[in-house]
């Protein structure tokens, strides 16, 4: 796994919807909002589904009542990688699920 360049991390970022880089740079970020709680931990469930089954690549993951917080970056790279993306670009599909 390859940390991203600066260029690529940007283009990459272009391409998603709501996601942001954390001041470090060393993360991306995205707060789902829901409507009711339990919609939140079922779209939780499918995140620690992908990440876990699909991806083996794990988000941070802060619950705040209606509020789902993901947090991606690579540590074996040192920072972030095309799975932080191929992550966050799935995570979002699963909205739809």
């Amino acid at each position: 796994m390859e940390k991203l360049t600066e260029e690529e991390i940007n283009a990459r970022l272009e391409q998603l919807t709501g996601w942001n880089r954390e001041a470090d740079g060393k993360w991306i970020i995205k707060v789902y909002r829901f409507t009711e709680y339990l919609s939140g931990i079922a779209f939780v469930d499918k995140v620690a589904s992908i990440a876990e089954l699909e991806l083996n690549h794990h988000p941070l993951i802060a619950i705040d009542y209606k509020r789902v917080t993901l947090r991606l970056t690579s540590w074996h790279a040192g920072g972030l990688s095309a799975l932080d993306f191929e992550a966050a670009e799935r995570f979002d599909n699963a909205l739809g699920r």
